[in-house]
């Protein structure tokens, strides 16, 4: 995070207004986490109601330029900011849920038990192959994009894959500085606990279509969005397939709303020929003009 965040903030009284609620929403001064330096922006259970709470902001202020979106996706901790632009949630109760998601998460496993590694250049099938012959739990993570993976699971199981995937002639396989295994069986038991969170909380029909991590298919009702949102944590985020979805059934343009680029490369290298727009900072929302125009 960095001062960006405050100038949404100091210039856009919507932006603001969500900051200011998130603080209440998550339980720590999020203000703080995001506009100024500290240790706390690299712990999970801080990270993702702060960056949700970006996401939040800024998608209130591209929402009042008349920008409206067609249909919602999201990439882990971001389908809860695609489903409060789909109405499903609204971006107190997200926040709130996600608070405690990363407390959940990070508490899911003892630290130095699990862990992560990207794989690039490699063919998700060959990948599936290899993993199908490994011992210990390790699974695909991510399908972010093509020739992009991640793996996840128990650390020397990770470690143990990671040497056998490069054995099979795939060249980069770098593991990840991360807090735990995300997105893998070991994090089962989180995903119930999470479950128990969200029956605390008021879901609606999407009022626009949504696509979810884990089926990469959408969804139209409440009681399958909380399954999926428990199923999540500890199973594969099939983005890659969310967006041939998406672009398959129509959609040429896309917004990334938040910290970062990182969605926008990935639908980019998924297919070329769409528009991607990266809203991050407040000058990038002149890039909204063509859509008004």
């Amino acid at each position: 995070m960095s001062a960006w965040e405050e100038i949404f903030y100091e210039n856009y009284p919507e932006a603001g207004a969500v900051f200011d609620m998130a603080g209440q929403a998550a339980g720590f001064d999020v203000r703080r986490v995001c506009f100024e330096e500290n240790d706390d922006i690299n712990r999970t259970e801080y990270t993702q109601a702060a960056m949700l709470a970006t996401e939040c902001a800024i998608l209130e202020v591209v929402q009042n330029m008349g920008i409206k979106a067609d249909t919602a996706l999201g990439l882990s901790l971001g389908e809860y900011g695609a489903l409060v632009a789909a109405g499903v949630l609204n971006a107190y109760d997200a926040i709130s849920i996600v608070r405690q998601r990363g407390i959940l998460m990070e508490q899911a496993v003892p630290a130095g038990q699990g862990t992560m590694a990207a794989v690039l250049g490699a063919d998700s099938e060959l990948v599936e192959n290899v993993l199908a012959e490994c011992s210990g739990t390790v699974t695909i993570a991510n399908y972010n994009c093509p020739g992009q993976l991640v793996i996840s699971g128990e650390t020397y199981a990770v470690r143990a894959a990671s040497e056998a995937l490069k054995s099979a002639g795939i060249k980069r396989v770098v593991e990840l500085n991360v807090s735990g295994p995300f997105h893998s069986p070991l994090l089962e038991q989180a995903g119930e606990k999470l479950g128990s969170v969200l029956d605390n909380y008021t879901f609606n029909r999407p009022a626009i279509p949504y696509v979810a991590n884990v089926t990469a298919d959408y969804v139209t009702d409440e009681p399958k969005v909380k399954e999926l949102l428990m199923k999540q944590v500890s199973s594969s985020v099939r983005f890659e397939q969310s967006v041939r979805r998406l672009i398959g059934d129509g959609t040429d343009t896309f917004i990334e709303i938040g910290p970062g680029h990182t969605l926008s490369s990935f639908v980019k290298k998924t297919d070329r020929s769409v528009n991607i727009i990266n809203i991050e900072k407040t000058e990038d929302l002149k890039k909204l003009e063509v859509l008004n125009a």
